[in-house]
């Protein structure tokens, strides 16, 4: 069996256009990659499938779309990759923080292919990294604490925080390096990003990381941009 359909499982593809979801899943399937195709997303939740990737277009409604991202997000980590064919359809910064893992104007099935390997083999690539979960100790900041045993994040109340692997990689680099600018060249190496992934998927995990730690993540205080460089995590840290 090739190693993309034994690794990966299938793609789901979430289009009311038949022409696109058939260009797509015919693409797709030239490249060894299982697809099942819906034309809408109730379908989705009558079938109780499970993808490992799922490519799904803009509603029409602003609103609806957001609601079905929610709802994936409240369900599953599941990448998504939401695609428009309106340039200006919707603002695609309010659909990576609600969780998307790409948004696409028009793209074409190579694109798509190639995005979503690009996602897969990080994901892949986060689950078969050595684990330094099993190193003592932690990092306190700002009545925070991250320990390492367990990956556990816990915030001033002492109630836990989620995490999801990337987002656990992330704020490690963060808190190993504090009041220090990062670039996105670093914090891609640093989190086992592999090199051809776009610098957007950083801010995507930025933007996620933000969500969980700051009080207001539209005016954030703990993880700041740094202009033309990339992001500081601006606290104290102590380590333990």
């Amino acid at each position: 069996m090739n190693q993309d359909i034994e690794r990966t499982g299938y793609i789901l593809i979430v289009n009311r256009d038949p022409a696109m979801r058939q260009a797509v899943s015919g693409y797709f399937t030239d490249h060894n990659f299982l697809t099942s195709c819906l034309s809408d997303w109730s379908e989705l939740r009558r079938d109780g499938a499970h993808p490992c990737l799922i490519i799904m277009d803009q509603p029409r409604g602003l609103h609806e779309g957001l609601d079905r991202l929610r709802l994936i997000r409240s369900e599953s980590d599941v990448p998504v990759i939401i695609t428009s064919h309106l340039a200006d359809d919707v603002d695609p910064i309010v659909n990576l923080e609600l969780g998307a893992d790409d948004f696409i104007v028009r793209p074409s099935p190579r694109e798509l292919l190639a995005r979503t390997r690009a996602i897969l083999r990080r994901r892949r690539m986060a689950s078969d990294a050595p684990g330094r979960d099993s190193e003592a100790g932690g990092y306190r900041f700002d009545g925070w604490r991250l320990e390492r045993c367990g990956r556990r994040l816990v915030d001033r109340n002492e109630t836990p925080v989620r995490l999801s692997k990337g987002e656990y990689a992330l704020l490690l680099v963060f808190l190993e390096a504090p009041q220090r600018p990062l670039t996105r060249e670093h914090l891609l190496r640093a989190t086992r990003v592999h090199e051809d992934i776009f610098d957007r998927s950083i801010d995507v995990q930025v933007l996620r990381l933000r969500r969980k730690l700051e009080r207001n993540p539209n005016a954030p205080r703990m993880i700041c941009s740094e202009r033309g460089i990339g992001y500081v995590f601006t606290l104290p840290v102590e380590r333990y």
